[in-house]
């Protein structure tokens, strides 16, 4: 949970690298980026039905959960995750405090943000967190489990993006406000969770793509 904070405090505080963020999201930075980040990781433990024996996910965590969080068709020596158009951090850092045993992509073509992403990492000693400084068409990466993204693009033309970088079975997340996804609402391919976030009026949505 430290590290949660201490990554708060490195893209409110942090000047050297531009304005991350405006001075008024820096008021809210935890309730309203790095709870909204969090919210696929706990998608994914309700998901897959693991038991949570506190409120907190984070505390809750053991070096364990992703061998059992892992279904049978994603399960090999490291599961790979990508965040599209990673800017100051969000959701790629707090998943990965989150999830150690994940080996987590943070891609960004913007050098600005992939400066301050690189030193945020060294800060925080996050081993499965590596920086990729390009566009995610020319990144290289392939054959992933997850990729996902943040307020980036329509639904569709992020999910155009990440698909073929999917491997078979690999799950697209992405997190919106809910009214610009909400004619995906009858798409059997996606799926949509619907939710809230401290002292924000909008509603808000997770949606998800299987790659089949």
């Amino acid at each position: 949970m430290d590290k949660l904070y201490d990554f708060a405090d490195l893209v409110v505080e942090t000047k050297q690298f531009g304005n991350l963020i405006s001075a008024k999201d820096s008021e809210k930075f935890l309730s309203r980026h790095i709870a909204d980040s969090l919210v696929p990781y706990i998608y994914i433990v309700k998901e897959l039905d693991i038991a949570i024996e506190s409120m907190d996910p984070i505390a809750s965590l053991q070096d364990d959960t992703m061998d059992a969080l892992a279904p049978t068709e994603l399960r090999h020596d490291v599961l790979r995750w990508a965040d599209m158009g990673a800017g100051a951090g969000c959701p790629v850092f707090p998943l990965a405090i989150a999830m150690p045993k994940v080996q987590f992509y943070a891609v960004e073509p913007r050098h600005m943000r992939v400066e301050f992403m690189n030193y945020a990492k060294e800060k925080l000693q996050l081993k499965n967190l590596t920086v990729v400084g390009k566009r995610f068409e020319t990144s290289g990466l392939a054959d992933l489990d997850f990729i996902s993204c943040r307020a980036l693009s329509t639904f569709e033309n992020d999910w155009e993006r990440a698909q073929p970088a999917l491997k078979k079975g690999g799950l697209f997340l992405t997190l919106k406000s809910f009214n610009s996804i909400s004619h995906l609402e009858n798409d059997p391919a996606v799926n949509i969770w619907k939710y809230k976030l401290p002292n924000e009026e909008q509603d808000y949505a997770l949606v998800t793509r299987g790659n089949k």
